[in-house]
């Protein structure tokens, strides 16, 4: 719930930490839903159509999509944090794998801020959106469920989509950020592999077939499809089957 972007990301660091020395527990507390988690007052959130088109040839437009990406790096503390709030019944090991994702995702936020400042920006000067906590809601009964669509979708899209920006950049000139992303591309495919982990964890305790159970819940939440097209050597090192990578490209939107 931290509003502060710089002391988040202390405090991720600092829980992460403590973790590890075994200076905390898993205590019993009460659940509640969080519409709105701890982000600062900016950037303004819109709906994503109406978002601009980035163009790459300005240092403005390079600004916007660093501005973006820092976005998605920002929510994505917060995405692990609830994955460690909220669900109590899970491994050990599962609180230690979020913790540590936490803790990178806060990372990568703060070598993009830094680029973001050094082209004379700063995070919230343009505006974003919410998609990836709306996800978040939708899927905070259930960790199976949570760990299918937040890490294995919405996050691998980012695995899909980073090697064309990294191209994209390197055209222009920007090896600063391009070298960010080689950082951000590493730890992500180990991201959707925790996510990739948990949910076959969660598939094998309630004996269902994991491959069929991704479908399914991609047809009742994602309307069937997801976008491609797919990075297929990331996606298969973060955990997906030859099966399912061939399903969503056959399921391709």
């Amino acid at each position: 719930m931290l509003n502060d972007v710089a002391k988040k990301r202390t405090c991720v660091d600092a829980l992460y930490k403590a973790w590890k020395n075994k200076e905390v527990t898993r205590d019993d507390y009460d659940l509640v839903s969080i519409e709105t988690p701890g982000r600062p007052s900016k950037p303004e959130l819109i709906d994503p159509l109406l978002l601009k088109r980035r163009k790459l040839g300005s240092e403005t437009g390079r600004a916007m999509l660093i501005h973006a990406i820092a976005h998605i790096e920002f929510n994505a503390i917060n995405l692990a944090l609830d994955a460690v709030y909220r669900f109590r019944d899970m491994p050990d090991q599962y609180y230690s794998d979020w913790l540590k994702v936490a803790s990178e995702e806060a990372y990568h936020f703060s070598l993009l801020d830094e680029r973001l400042k050094s082209l004379g920006y700063n995070y919230g000067n343009f505006p974003a959106h919410n998609g990836l906590w709306e996800m978040v809601l939708k899927t905070d009964h259930d960790v199976m469920i949570r760990m299918a669509l937040v890490p294995r979708v919405l996050e691998a899209r980012g695995l899909d989509v980073t090697p064309g920006m990294m191209e994209r950049l390197a055209k222009v000139g920007d090896h600063e950020t391009v070298d960010i992303l080689k950082v951000i591309l590493r730890d992500e495919i180990g991201h959707v592999a925790i996510g990739s982990y948990w949910f076959k964890h969660c598939c094998e305790s309630f004996k269902i077939n994991p491959e069929q159970t991704f479908r399914d819940l991609l047809v009742e939440y994602m309307g069937g499809g997801i976008r491609g097209p797919f990075y297929m050597e990331g996606r298969l090192l973060a955990g997906f089957s030859q099966e399912e990578m061939d399903d969503l490209v056959a399921m391709m939107a």
